[in-house]
């Protein structure tokens, strides 16, 4: 029987990725991401449910996420769920639920300006606002997503 495993999330990532290195060259990057849910409650009012999630990114992927998944950054992630098991110190069996991330597409910042008009926004780590991202800049980082994850894929890199 043929089983599948994918997850789709889109969210805003909510804290710094955090990128670690093992063995020298391997590389995993964890950026953790707020997904909102809207919908209406049972007295027909407006209201949201937010959930947090931590996707792992490896190699090419991670080198990427590092370098373009500032705080606030929206994302779409095309990935699967890995299950991880453990004993603990004191005997007890634990488990949980990891997404693996296999493709990350990167959104732009947007603003409202005083109309309320949205205007894409690039912010550095100074908080220092910048005009939105060039043609050449948005094509570069989709690029780079897209060959990390390419390379990834070609040089057989296991992502555990």
């Amino acid at each position: 029987m043929n089983a599948l495993n994918q997850i789709i999330l889109e969210g805003n990532v909510c804290r710094q990725p955090e990128k670690r290195t093992f063995d020298g060259n391997f590389r995993v990057c964890t950026v953790p991401i707020a997904v909102s849910r809207r919908f209406k409650n049972r007295e027909g009012k407006n209201d949201e449910e937010v959930s947090y999630f931590e996707i792992d990114t490896y190699g090419n992927l991670a080198d990427a996420c590092e370098k373009w998944c500032p705080t606030g950054r929206g994302i779409r992630v095309v990935g699967r769920l890995k299950q991880d098991r453990w004993t603990g110190d004191d005997g007890k069996k634990n488990s949980r639920i990891k997404v693996i991330a296999e493709h990350i597409e990167f959104k732009y910042f947007n603003k409202k300006d005083a109309d309320g008009n949205e205007e894409p926004v690039q912010e550095t780590a100074d908080n220092v606002e910048l005009p939105g991202p060039t043609k050449k800049q948005k094509l570069a980082m989709l690029a780079e997503a897209a060959q990390a994850t390419q390379k990834d894929q070609e040089s057989g890199e296991l992502a555990f």
